[in-house]
């Protein structure tokens, strides 16, 4: 999406004719109806069940526009998946790039991502729906495409992390593959439970939870919160034994001090 705003701006001063610019900025502004369209319709009644015409119909365009733009439902689902986990690595990207320009740490970095990530979700909860089922079909004509983009997903996270390594702030024994999948994962779930289950929390409410997960476990920086000194070991407990017959409990207590 940005680099069709700055074509657009840009087109008279790079030499592209005007008419053309108009051409690609329509043809993008129709892609974007028609992702928007499937990814609503797969996500609410299946891939298999959702038709050509729904999507165009949902999408306010002909059926002829569809293939027009994309040679198959299965191509324009590759697309979508494509188009949106891109989108979501642009942002985890920038987010981190923007903290670090302001000279924060590499672990600040990764906690402006998550953050960045939560927002994402919440704005488009049928396309992470659909990722994180994907995910689990093996058998699908786009498996490929979506491993190549979770990878590019994952090499964005991985870099901040190395970077973190790198600068002392994580431990050289970190695994850095493992860590970004998990970190990419719990921010996955977490959202989809926060929409799903708890929509009444705010993004900074959900967002002030993982970071202080990220903080304590990867970072090492958290602090206890507070609470009473250590104490001792705790007494055992009472144990109530049955009185005898026809005294009652306070008389019994008077016998047991006795």
């Amino acid at each position: 999406m940005t680099d069709t705003v700055a074509s657009r701006r840009g087109g008279a001063a790079n030499g592209t004719a005007p008419a053309a610019v108009s051409r690609a900025a329509r043809r993008e502004s129709t892609r974007r109806k028609l992702f928007e369209a499937a990814v609503t319709l797969i996500a609410e009644q299946g891939f298999s069940a959702t038709t050509v015409d729904e999507i165009a119909e949902r999408a306010g365009v002909a059926k002829g526009t569809v293939y027009y733009n994309f040679t198959s439902k299965n191509v324009l689902f590759e697309e979508l998946l494509r188009d949106g986990i891109d989108l979501l690595a642009a942002s985890l990207r920038q987010a981190s790039d923007d903290v670090t320009a302001r000279g924060g740490t590499h672990i600040d970095g990764v906690d402006a991502m998550i953050r960045a990530g939560l927002e994402f979700i919440a704005g488009a909860p049928a396309l992470t729906q659909l990722y994180v089922a994907e995910l689990w079909r093996t058998n699908r004509s786009w498996r490929a495409t979506l491993r190549s983009v979770r990878g590019r997903a994952m090499t964005v996270v991985e870099s901040v992390l190395r970077d973190a390594v790198d600068a002392g702030e994580l431990s050289e024994e970190v695994d850095v593959p493992l860590t970004a999948s998990a970190l990419f994962g719990m921010v996955l779930v977490a959202a989809l439970d926060w929409q799903s289950f708890q929509p009444h929390r705010t993004v900074e409410d959900v967002h002030a939870s993982l970071s202080r997960l990220l903080q304590g476990r990867i970072g090492g920086t958290a602090t206890p919160p507070p609470g009473p000194p250590a104490a001792g070991p705790a007494p055992a407990p009472h144990i109530s034994r049955p009185g005898r017959r026809g005294r009652s409990p306070r008389a019994i207590g008077h016998a047991a001090s006795a």
